[in-house]
């Protein structure tokens, strides 16, 4: 089976005007976010007839992809966020379910039984964070925040304890809090210079969500990444990070369970988050890229994987993928040859045996 399917971007208040549509050659002045294009409820892909891709792979008897493929243009920061593993999704989805709240409750984490993990690609120059600091390099960036502004020193207490007790602090909303989070804001010169990429997400995040404890979690706690195009991240279950601002090639399981942390309006639950997180330190968040004939190959531990097709590439397994073309792209199947546009995009059932030659594009494979 092949299928083109289609969707229009979401349009998040955290979009860039029109990035999504440059990516594919084309001018939109409209805020676009996240293009989504897989068979998920939230935003389903669709054929040309209007049937959503999951209707027609329902009546084909094709099972769904274990995965949401994401085109993501960010403008502004995203909110510090973690998943769960499938095993807490399950228990925390049936938990939610017997306390009779409703799946479309602003205050509900969990609104499906599965895990989230994800990788993110980037297109542009990508800024992010990703993973908790060492101790110690926190401790290092809060000391010179406190060298000129003792409202920092109790959170020096807490991460003389543990990160997690740091964390679970801040996020608690303590009255000792907002000072800490003036005084971090207040010093950002002063980060600059002891980490250029703390001070400028302090800056970033207090401009666009000022007050907020988020500032002080990913600021000085959290690792800041700068990714170049086609490094990435991979974001398993526990891990906390927030996107900052460029455009990425996002793959992740089908779910819907955040664990909001801040920088957001939206419902933050800290116990359920401090359950699920994990608050090892992360040395090098950055995941390793394999090379494949006319491909990179982008494998973490999760049931899917990515590949940005360069040339001409044959996938070579008997899976299910999504394509989707960032220049003209020729897809030779066993029983004929399908073209696709610059931003078109198909579902295939088994690419064992296909050919598939582009300047740019990505494909979407099940493992």
């Amino acid at each position: 089976m092949f299928v083109k399917i289609s969707n229009s971007p979401r349009d998040y208040a955290w979009g860039s005007d029109g990035r999504i549509s440059a990516l594919f050659g084309q001018r939109s002045s409209a805020r676009e976010a996240e293009l989504w294009l897989g068979t998920h409820e939230g935003s389903p892909a669709r054929v040309a007839d209007g049937r959503t891709l999951g209707v027609v792979l329902d009546e084909a008897e094709v099972p769904h992809p274990p995965f949401l493929l994401k085109v993501l243009a960010a403008g502004s920061p995203l909110s510090l966020q973690a998943h769960p593993t499938a095993e807490q999704a399950e228990a925390g989805y049936e938990r939610e379910n017997a306390a009779g709240i409703p799946l479309d409750a602003p205050h509900r984490s969990y609104r499906d039984p599965f895990a989230k993990p994800e990788i993110i690609v980037a297109v542009t120059e990508f800024e992010a964070l990703c993973g908790l600091r060492s101790i110690a390099q926190a401790q290092q960036l809060l000391r010179a925040v406190t060298a000129v502004d003792a409202g920092a020193e109790p959170l020096l207490e807490r991460l003389d304890t543990s990160m997690e007790s740091a964390v679970a602090w801040l996020l608690s909303r303590d009255d000792a809090v907002a000072g800490v989070v003036a005084a971090v804001t207040g010093a950002v010169t002063i980060l600059s210079r002891e980490d250029a990429g703390a001070g400028d997400t302090v800056r970033r995040l207090a401009e666009h969500y000022p007050g907020d404890p988020g500032i002080v979690v990913g600021g000085l706690l959290m690792n800041r990444v700068t990714l170049a195009p086609d490094e990435a991240l991979f974001l398993p279950a526990g891990n906390l990070h927030a996107y900052l601002e460029g455009v990425g090639i996002e793959l992740m399981g089908p779910s819907d369970n955040v664990m909001r942390a801040g920088l957001t309006q939206k419902h933050i639950d800290v116990d359920e988050l401090m359950s699920i997180a994990d608050f090892s330190p992360l040395p090098e968040p950055r995941m390793a890229r394999g090379t494949l004939a006319g491909a990179l190959q982008y494998s973490p531990d999760a049931p899917f994987e990515l590949r940005r097709i360069h040339g001409e590439h044959a996938p070579g397994v008997a899976a299910c993928g999504i394509l989707i073309a960032v220049a003209p792209t020729t897809v030779t199947l066993a029983d004929g040859v399908e073209e696709l546009a610059a931003g078109e995009a198909a579902f295939i059932d088994n690419v064992e045996g296909v050919a598939i030659v582009s300047e740019s594009a990505w494909l979407a494979l099940a493992q």
